[in-house]
């Protein structure tokens, strides 16, 4: 190649390098802009919010407002605060996510590797859930909770965040398991192994990007899900129904740097999941994409 070609070519990467690193930058600030006006809004008095330009620094800095919106906020007709509320969020998450995430994990092995006669029905049946609305659920789930004691109550949120949630991680697993050869499945048969014993002690420990997937789609789905935290709460209400009624609430004055610091930190949460483990997710998502 000559050199006034290759110098050329070198300064149009350049240019296009530059390009996109502006893109990216611009999209950056965008999406950053709300969190950067809730944070500094969440960080001032009240006088000063009321007072305009929300887009500036605080000139006197204060915690008092997160102090307030996680134990003395006014929540409806009590001031709790949002902290039995985050409570009862990590109560109903935890359990949620485990127990979706380990069936999830059987669906998938059972589909690929204990293939039956109808299994590929079964597993379009389970994706097929994954499309379903929440609002066509709502009155059966209902009906369903009432029957059997769990309405009003974290184990019935539990239960239905594992129903909804069994199709996607069962639909992650299936994928992945797909490209992991039968033939050391088959060895481990003839060597004497066992349906759970060649789960545990050969599925799962090659399962790890899968599993990072599945648990951060199902933490975040389960933590800012609202509607069925409103529908089946009752008095134990998860976190974004606490924060709405935060919002709502008619009492005294609008504290907006009290709204803020509540709304983020009803967002902490997922944040922090994103930040640890969210460069696995989409390595976890392609270590299924392709089978071979």
């Amino acid at each position: 190649m000559p050199a006034t070609t290759q110098d050329t070519a070198v300064s149009s990467g350049k240019i296009t390098r530059v390009f996109i690193y502006l893109v990216l930058l611009l999209s950056a600030l965008f999406y950053l802009l709300p969190f950067f006006v809730m944070m500094v809004n969440s960080l001032k008095p009240l006088d000063e919010i009321t007072g305009g330009n929300m887009m500036a620094l605080p000139e006197t800095w204060t915690i008092e407002p997160w102090l307030k919106a996680w134990s003395t906020a006014q929540i409806g007709v009590e001031a709790t605060g949002l902290k039995p509320y985050f409570l009862n969020s990590i109560l109903m998450v935890v359990p949620a996510v485990v127990i979706s995430t380990g069936l999830g994990a059987l669906n998938g092995y059972v589909l690929t590797k204990w293939r039956f006669r109808g299994d590929t029905i079964l597993f379009g049946l389970l994706l097929f859930s994954c499309f379903i609305p929440f609002q066509i659920v709502l009155i059966p789930m209902a009906t369903i909770l009432g029957k059997i004691g769990l309405a009003g109550s974290i184990p019935g949120l539990v239960l239905v965040h594992v129903v909804y949630g069994v199709g996607f991680t069962t639909l992650y697993y299936r994928n992945y398991y797909a490209s992991f050869p039968t033939e050391l499945v088959r060895a481990a048969m003839i060597d004497g192994a066992g349906f759970f014993r060649i789960f545990w002690r050969i599925m799962l420990p090659v399962s790890g990007p899968i599993t990072v997937v599945s648990v951060i789609w199902q933490f975040t789905n389960v933590w800012n899900d609202f509607l069925f935290g409103a529908s089946f709460g009752g008095q134990t209400q998860p976190m974004t129904v606490a924060l709405n009624n935060l919002v709502q609430s008619s009492t005294g004055v609008k504290e907006y740097n009290v709204h803020f610091a509540g709304a983020i930190l009803a967002a902490l949460p997922t944040l922090l999941v994103y930040i640890v483990a969210g460069r696995y997710f989409v390595r976890g998502l392609m270590a299924g994409s392709v089978k071979g």
